[in-house]
């Protein structure tokens, strides 16, 4: 039987690491609250659409991906370092999220859609970041 990828992690790292969550994450839901306190509705997780946007505003074909510095390796941030151990596992592992969200939103914007990514590190800054949002959906779609 092969050996799982895993299955030399010790047990301390598996349980942070399985902890991660795909939805709901609290930059997710930070960006959300903002949305909604600027009055904007939206649907969240809309399977039907490639790449499973995290925030959605059909009637504007619009989304917003909310994705982690590190996860997603966000360029130039402090906070996408590789690990030092088991680069092997984690370049290629890294590598396939970032070719999969390039695949996803070249796939929506195909479709019609506008994207927008909304990196961790961005929360840092919630004025700036208010008038990124607020730019975007404003801002009609032929626009664009």
């Amino acid at each position: 039987m092969p050996q799982q990828p895993w299955a030399d992690v010790p047990d301390a790292r598996r349980a942070v690491m399985r902890a991660n969550k795909a939805k709901n994450t609290k930059p997710e839901i930070v960006v959300r609250r903002m949305l909604h306190a600027m009055g904007y509705r939206f649907r969240l997780h809309r399977r039907d659409l490639p790449g499973t946007p995290d925030i959605v505003f059909p009637g504007r074909r619009k989304a917003i991906q909310v994705h982690g510095c590190f996860w997603h390796q966000h360029e130039g941030c402090r906070r996408a370092t590789l690990p030092a151990t088991r680069r092997e596992f984690w370049v290629p592992k890294l590598a396939r999220n970032k070719q999969r969200d390039a695949d996803a939103e070249a796939r929506l914007r195909a479709l019609g859609w506008k994207v927008i990514n909304v990196w961790e590190c961005e929360l840092q800054d919630l004025g700036r970041l208010e008038a990124k949002l607020q730019s975007f959906l404003a801002v009609a779609n032929d626009e664009l």
